[in-house]
């Protein structure tokens, strides 16, 4: 099961100086004396300096983009479980979501690694189809609980199902596949079904319609209550802007040898998304690209389930927790420390000088490899 440890809380005491001036009075015992006013100093006007503005205009709470009308962002986010298996290849929508989280599969292979999953999460858009759609991972719930999400899936293991309700007041992760036929929330891709030695299989046929799922409740109804990431107001603020360059990305999984890349495009301003096997291709022929690459690293390990049956469940220590993290944006990066706290809260980020973390607003891909891969960046 997730570890779940005692959050160290760090607590700073800002002291406030308060300085009092006044006048020095003429002594009533010196016939002599005068007044002394105080004289002011060049550097201090006798009015404080105006803070910087506060930029209070309305942004979409997932990409951190500009919007006209804030009823459009009061519905719920719907995140869908998306397999990433290059038998389970090509995918479809997941380049209309605002985050689309890269984790664990959890089945592993010969070599006793794991493959990866995708989370992609829609709110400023709505991909009409995603697919294909597979089951729950216990990292989905810190990951989503945070924006108030819903989760489109096949099912998750029993105890999983349970950390799913246990946070049903943050996360609705109950209507499933099964859960909601006959309301055309899912589907079935005649296309991906196949036969294998007499038995047909559907695990790569699901297909899910995030606009559909997110009527079958009333939940959240006022959609994601804050920000996920920090968002820079002007592109000047955007960390990565002056940070080192780092056009060419790849992170390894299964160990080290299992790399999900991202090659800047000066053109379109976005990275590339590659595959261990080659470019990140969806259904239509489109290669995923984004805006934003975030690599959180954190500890990953596995626990067996059904008392030893089925596939070791994989597990991300994100609650908690802390470590490192990489921001790539428009060819350059920037990295430092990530925490996070409970379930429920989100992650806080600060640079490696202790400088606040600021991102540019757009889609975002957050890699989450385990503490000891060895991240390759090149100029």
């Amino acid at each position: 099961m997730l570890r779940i440890s005692r959050r160290a809380v760090l607590l700073a005491a800002v002291g406030a100086g308060l300085a009092a001036c006044s006048k020095a009075k003429a002594s009533s015992t010196d016939p002599n004396a005068t007044a002394q006013l105080p004289i002011p100093s060049p550097a201090s006007s006798g009015t404080p300096s105006p803070s910087p503005p506060v930029d209070t205009r309305p942004r979409w709470p997932l990409t951190g983009k500009l919007l006209k009308d804030e009823s459009k962002a009061r519905h719920i986010a719907v995140a869908v479980k998306v397999p990433d298996n290059r038998r389970e290849h090509p995918q479809h929508g997941i380049d209309e979501a605002d985050i689309v989280f890269v984790e664990l599969e959890g089945y592993k292979d010969a070599s006793g690694y794991s493959g990866t999953r995708l989370v992609p999460v829609f709110h400023s858009r709505m991909a009409d189809t995603v697919e294909p759609v597979r089951s729950i991972r216990p990292v989905d719930i810190p990951l989503l609980s945070p924006m108030n999400a819903l989760i489109g899936n096949t099912g998750a293991a029993p105890w999983v199902i349970n950390y799913v309700k246990h946070n049903r007041a943050h996360l609705k992760g109950t209507l499933s596949y099964m859960n909601m036929r006959g309301t055309g929330s899912y589907g079935t891709d005649p296309s991906r079904v196949y036969t294998y030695k007499g038995r047909t299989y559907y695990d790569r046929a699901i297909t899910c319609h995030p606009k559909l799922l997110a009527r079958q409740t009333k939940r959240f109804g006022s959609g994601p209550p804050q920000p996920y990431f920090p968002f820079a107001s002007t592109r000047k603020e955007v960390s990565a802007a002056s940070g080192k360059r780092g056009r060419s990305i790849k992170i390894p999984y299964k160990g080290n040898g299992y790399f999900m890349g991202y090659s800047y495009d000066k053109k379109t301003k976005r990275y590339q998304r590659s595959m261990p096997w080659g470019p990140h291709v969806l259904a239509d022929g489109t290669q995923v690209s984004t805006d934003n690459v975030l690599v959180i690293k954190a500890k990953q390990h596995y626990g067996k389930i059904f008392h030893g049956r089925g596939h070791d469940e994989p597990l991300h220590d994100i609650i908690n927790a802390k470590g490192r993290f990489y921001y790539f944006n428009r060819g350059r990066y920037v990295s430092g420390t990530w925490r996070k706290g409970k379930v429920t809260e989100p992650f806080e980020f600060t640079l490696a000088g202790g400088s606040p973390f600021k991102m540019a607003p757009g889609q975002t891909f957050v890699e989450l490899p385990d503490t000891h891969a060895k991240i390759r960046i090149e100029a």
